[in-house]
């Protein structure tokens, strides 16, 4: 994921912010176009390009990668580790356990619970998994928090790398705390294997969209006077495509107090992800992390036959304990041609992964919001918008945008409140604007 960390770049975000407010569009239609802090346009406007502000002060090294995630990290204890008790729900979504945690740098009178639940993996297997509740400050209203079931971009794939493990939720002032200040709860997979023992099936639009579902049925188990039955999938990167398959699933599972979902740069298209356009910048320091998530799926996968000898170097540290910033140094400067195997695509797993990770071919329940930006080199703009054209032509109803000249975490950043207004109408039972006449 990350491109603009909150301990490191919040001082230099925050004196970009006041020169790019100038530069934010009015209200228009469904959604503002805000272009505020940290790229494009009118980053260089204020004197700042996109590229240095986007990569400064970014880990060269992998001993910096894991000081940085030293620095944020919280201890797995054993309410992650420990099994359930005998007499604890065994169903997906069925609740482990809860505890309120004070350990997180989290704004004032905010709170944060800890949930332990069970889920279902891409084989629909039962998978023990760990995510957070994060509730606004106050007393909850009549009927409880409206619910934002929040789905995390790439954080890594090893233990250690769950949100819920790191002081800040990960995505912190990066968005995430913008959701409770609006007076919406977030429910936060952690996705399983990340916090909790085992694999984590990376990039699996299946094991990614039943880790979102479940959390809120357990998160309503946990706090069931706190949080109202309502909720709304929203996701960014990683989570940008399982939120689009939480609406998918939703069409089967037709949960009436499901409202909608937003999807934020998601890696909707896998192979424009993975293997971008000559044009496109692409991030091939994630493949790495993706042939992890096919062992993880599939169990007879051998990762050396995608990765090359260079490759697969950091791959044992990345799979087990190093996290986003490691894994962005351990490969900084590579290619994909230096990371990844000539004719990877014609593995007989990954071509299974493309075809099990199609988005925008079924139908989805409810209105759809996709946002991406302009300037992404993580999960290129272009992918995410034929996607979108993909799914309008099969009869999908979505609103689409594009902000220009975003990269992938501020076009996140500066959404925020593009999506609460979206979300909050939502709760409200206000028509759903769509514009695939537009795309």
């Amino acid at each position: 994921m990350s491109f603009t960390h909150p301990e490191i770049l919040s001082e230099k975000r925050n004196l970009l912010a006041q020169c790019l407010k100038k530069a934010a569009v009015p209200k228009n239609g469904a959604v503002r176009k805000v272009l505020l802090a940290g790229a494009g346009v009118a980053a260089m406007a204020c004197g700042v390009s996109q590229a240095a502000f986007a990569q400064a002060d970014l880990p060269k090294t992998i001993p910096e990668g894991l000081k940085l995630e030293a620095a944020q990290a919280l201890p797995i204890t054993p309410f992650y580790t420990d099994a359930p008790s005998a007499d604890a729900p065994t169903w997906p979504g069925g609740l482990i356990r809860a505890e309120k945690v004070t350990d997180y740098a989290i704004p004032a009178g905010m709170t944060v619970w800890r949930i332990l639940y069970h889920s279902l993996d891409a084989e629909r297997h039962d998978v023990v998994t760990s995510g957070f509740v994060l509730l606004p400050a106050g007393p909850a209203p009549a009927g409880g928090w409206p619910v934002v079931a929040w789905a995390h971009g790439t954080s890594g794939v090893a233990q250690p790398c769950a949100p819920s493990l790191m002081k800040d939720l990960y995505y912190g002032d990066e968005g995430l705390f913008e959701f409770p200040k609006a007076g919406l709860a977030v429910v936060a997979t952690d996705y399983h294997g990340q916090g909790t023992p085992g694999a984590h099936q990376y990039m699996n639009k299946l094991a990614q969209g039943y880790d979102v579902i479940y959390s809120v049925a357990a998160a309503h188990a946990a706090l069931p006077s706190v949080l109202s039955k309502q909720w709304v999938a929203d996701g960014h990167s990683q989570g940008g495509m399982a939120s689009w398959s939480v609406g998918e699933m939703e069409q089967q599972m037709n949960n009436p107090d499901y409202l909608g979902t937003v999807s934020v740069s998601g890696t909707v298209d896998m192979l424009d992800f993975i293997d971008p356009k000559p044009e496109e910048v692409g991030a091939p320091f994630y493949f790495p992390m993706v042939a992890y998530g096919l062992k993880a799926r599939y169990p007879d996968f051998d990762v050396k036959s995608v990765l090359t000898k260079e490759g697969y170097e950091h791959y044992p540290l990345i799979a087990t304990k190093g996290c986003w910033f490691t894994g962005y140094a351990a490969y900084l400067g590579k290619t994909s041609a230096q990371i990844m195997k000539p004719n990877w695509t014609k593995v007989p797993a990954v071509q299974a992964m493309l075809k099990e990770d199609i988005i925008g071919d079924k139908p989805v329940k409810g209105p759809l919001m996709v946002l991406t930006g302009g300037g992404d080199v993580s999960v290129p703009p272009g992918g995410v918008k034929k996607t979108a054209q993909k799914a309008c032509k099969n009869g999908i109803k979505l609103f689409f945008h594009l902000y220009p000249g975003l990269d992938h975490d501020p076009t996140m950043i500066n959404s925020t409140q593009d999506q609460i207004v979206w979300i909050k109408d939502r709760f409200a039972g206000k028509p759903f604007e769509q514009n695939c006449n537009t795309l």
